[in-house]
């Protein structure tokens, strides 16, 4: 069966659901931009987003074009709109399984299964909840590093702040070395982000379409 679910999740058990809600709590790095995230997202109570990505790991490449939507507390849903496995999607609701389905003719067959299954990982194993975006700007401050802010000038058509976070332990991030976050300085949402391995990106992925409060209810998310 073709991996059909995307991007994304923190950790399974109690944690996993605590930083579905909410940004990841503060432990090691501080900058205003996260700040100002944090004060925002307490303010929304669901969001949908289109996010493109391109990931790398070894000789291997994928592209994609996800769907997200997430309501509080921990609802998640996604479909692959372009790429790999187009038409696939699943849905998160806070606990070790994803439910989801294939594109194509197989749409109408739904499996649950763990939220690591291959099946429902990204090229480099990233699980629905890790790529909801409170949590990728959460891991800007929790991952053990050095972090810096300063003016990302334009991205997306829109005035950013910049995140690089130099990483301490790079063996404990998945080989990540770096992390660049852009957060718009009007919205403070991000709007891109890229990964590094050593000089070598591995992901690069963009945020657009971005709409919150859009009146999403458990309904939207049937598992």
């Amino acid at each position: 069966m073709k991996r059909y679910l995307l991007h994304a999740a923190v950790a399974i058990g109690g944690a996993l659901l605590a930083l579905s809600a909410c940004p990841a709590a503060r432990a090691q790095n501080t900058a205003p931009a996260l700040a100002a995230f944090d004060a925002m997202f307490a303010g929304i109570n669901d969001y949908t987003a289109i996010i493109h990505a391109h990931e790398t790991k070894g000789t291997a490449t994928q592209d994609r074009v996800y769907q997200y939507m997430f309501m509080k507390p921990h609802y998640a849903k996604t479909l692959i709109l372009a790429g790999d496995g187009k038409g696939s999607g699943g849905v998160w609701a806070g606990t070790n399984q994803v439910s989801g389905h294939q594109g194509g003719i197989l749409s109408g067959i739904h499996l649950k299964v763990d939220i690591h299954d291959p099946r429902a990982v990204s090229l480099r194993g990233v699980t629905i909840p890790e790529g909801l975006l409170q949590n990728v700007v959460g891991r800007y401050a929790t991952i053990p590093g050095a972090l810096t802010q300063s003016n990302g000038g334009i991205v997306g058509g829109v005035e950013t702040d910049r995140l690089d976070l130099k990483v301490t332990d790079p063996a404990s991030n998945d080989g990540v070395s770096e992390q660049i976050l852009y957060l718009s300085r009007e919205t403070h949402w991000p709007v891109r982000q890229i990964l590094y391995s050593g000089s070598q990106i591995v992901l690069d992925e963009s945020i657009t379409d971005l709409k919150t409060n859009t009146g999403l209810t458990q309904a939207d998310f049937p598992f």
